[in-house]
């Protein structure tokens, strides 16, 4: 029963039974089971109850989409099985709660909830002794989870040079930098799960050099590992400028939970701050500091924000939502100089500042790819399954070039998510699964209260068609390359960019995220 003086939640009672009519194909129904929010879905005759919230973001899953024996969160695009309630895709790694379901006088009735998932069974692949894992970040924790959750019992270690175990990279320009995120709830898993798991973390480790041939590590330390399989994840570092005065101390970069905390602390201290760039990174950062109620100045050589990748439309609307928010610009200006309490500009003026946020993009940090002799041309070349030119080492993430579908070509992107379903699909390869990497890219961005979401690529475009209006937090951009539909952008409009992701897969053939039963 839902406790006296709480709100009743929205939606039939699924324990008191719902007619199954009143079931869309592709849209789940919100309702509660006894209080307990819940949604029910159907897949032709079969019924399904799970929890209402996405374990990623707690986001809507009433909103979201039925797909293939799967639901579809609205807002990051996690998916899990209907009928198991696991985790099938990032950004989530957690089941659903779900509820037996039982058809009886014409009704579809919620019964007790069921357990959750144990492993997924696996049939007749051959598995690594060892697996080893180059990296902390979302490539190299999903596929350590992966591992785990396919049932996998061997050796696993993930060797970070970070000084933290794996955590919520994305929210550090966000809400953590923004001081309404605790610091408790970045890490993806706490220190208990590595070790009931078995998953060895050694962190502020680096791999010193590679040897596929033996199929050995030599880490900084001196210590050697060999491995069955390897997967590497080694991520993306900040691009530093070489302006005169980016070395001092009130000059600050944003990668790593301890930049963050840096970050923070200096804000405490300061009035005025600088951001050099107006990337995603350095615009969530705007945002984050301006919340944090410091003057915020950004600088940047475009003459519309993210205008390369969004569009001059969204690129404006940007630009002006965060200027009623207090952000002054200076664009088409580049820093000449960073004084220790002046920053000079290109065009001859003056920004008086305490701190200074330097964004202007990554580069993928390739260096022990190309000393073990693997191919790379911009990125670690993978094939559709993720695996390199050597045998048994995969790559994942910011470093990996794989073969896109939408596109035809190779491509090299730098999101979380994209990260994080690279690191699950190469994991399931590892165990012998013969699984391509076909999902569509996405990211999101967050600016105040608005949530920029992406599905596609599209490195470049030569048409762009927009419905809505962005002012209104309602609309959606999609990308072309002649008649090729390469990308969509949407803002309010959550289950038209989950559509999207959908079509794309449609499109190129891509097999649904599934499981091993």
């Amino acid at each position: 029963m839902a406790e006296e003086g709480r709100d009743q939640p929205e939606g039939p009672d699924f324990s008191q039974g719902v007619a199954p009519e009143v079931i869309p194909e592709d849209r789940p129904l919100l309702g509660h089971v006894a209080g307990e929010e819940a949604v029910m879905a159907r897949q032709g005759d079969e019924f399904f109850v799970t929890g209402a919230h996405c374990t990623h973001y707690h986001g809507p899953l009433a909103e979201g989409l039925v797909v293939g024996g799967s639901i579809r969160c609205p807002w990051h695009h996690a998916c899990f099985s209907l009928r198991s309630g696991r985790a099938l895709r990032a950004p989530a790694f957690d089941p659903l709660p779900r509820w037996r379901i039982e058809q009886a006088e014409g009704k579809v009735f919620a019964r007790e909830r069921l357990p959750e998932p144990g492993p997924a069974k696996r049939k007749g692949a051959t598995e690594p002794r060892s697996v080893v894992i180059v990296g902390g970040g979302a490539a190299g924790f999903a596929a350590a989870q992966m591992l785990r959750a396919e049932g996998y019992d061997g050796i696993l270690e993930l060797i970070s040079a970070d000084t933290a175990g794996p955590y919520d990279r994305p929210n550090l320009s966000k809400d953590y930098l923004a001081g309404t995120a605790q610091p408790d709830w970045l890490p993806l898993r706490d220190p208990a799960w590595y070790r009931e798991k078995g998953v060895q973390l050694r962190l502020g480790q680096r791999v010193e050099s590679l040897d596929p041939a033996s199929k050995r590590l030599t880490l900084i330390d001196g210590a050697t590992l060999s491995y069955d399989a390897l997967l590497l994840a080694t991520g993306a570092f900040p691009v530093k400028l070489q302006t005169p005065g980016a070395d001092r101390p009130h000059v600050h970069y944003l990668r790593s939970f301890s930049d963050a905390d840096h970050l923070i602390a200096a804000s405490a201290q300061a009035r005025r701050v600088a951001v050099i760039g107006a990337s995603f990174i350095g615009l969530e950062v705007a945002a984050s500091l301006r919340v944090r109620d410091l003057d915020v100045h950004v600088i940047a050589p475009e003459a519309i924000p993210m205008a390369r990748i969004l569009g001059p439309e969204l690129g404006a609307h940007v630009r002006k939502l965060h200027e009623s928010h207090g952000v002054v610009f200076h664009l088409e200006d580049t820093v000449t100089d960073i004084g220790a309490r002046t920053l000079t500009l290109k065009s001859g003026g003056a920004l008086d500042t305490d701190l200074v946020v330097i964004g202007v993009g990554v580069k993928p940090d390739l260096s022990l790819a190309q000393s073990a002799g693997l191919a790379v041309d911009r990125g670690v070349l993978v094939n559709d399954y993720l695996q390199t030119s050597a045998p048994d080492i995969y790559g994942a993430g910011d470093i990996a070039s794989w073969p896109d579908k939408i596109t035809g070509e190779r491509i090299r992107v730098e999101h979380w998510v994209v990260a994080e379903r690279q690191g699950q699909t190469a994991a399931r390869n590892i165990l012998g699964r013969e699984e391509k990497f076909d999902a569509a890219p996405f990211f999101w961005s967050q600016h105040y209260d608005q949530a920029i979401s992406y599905i596609g690529h599209a490195a470049s475009w030569d048409r762009l068609q927009m419905s809505g209006d962005p002012a209104a937090a309602d609309c959606a951009v999609s990308y072309f390359k002649g008649d090729q539909l390469l990308a969509v952008a949407t803002i309010g409009r959550d289950l038209d960019n989950l559509r999207a992701e959908v079509a794309f897969e449609s499109r190129i053939g891509a097999a649904p995220p599934e499981e091993i039963e």
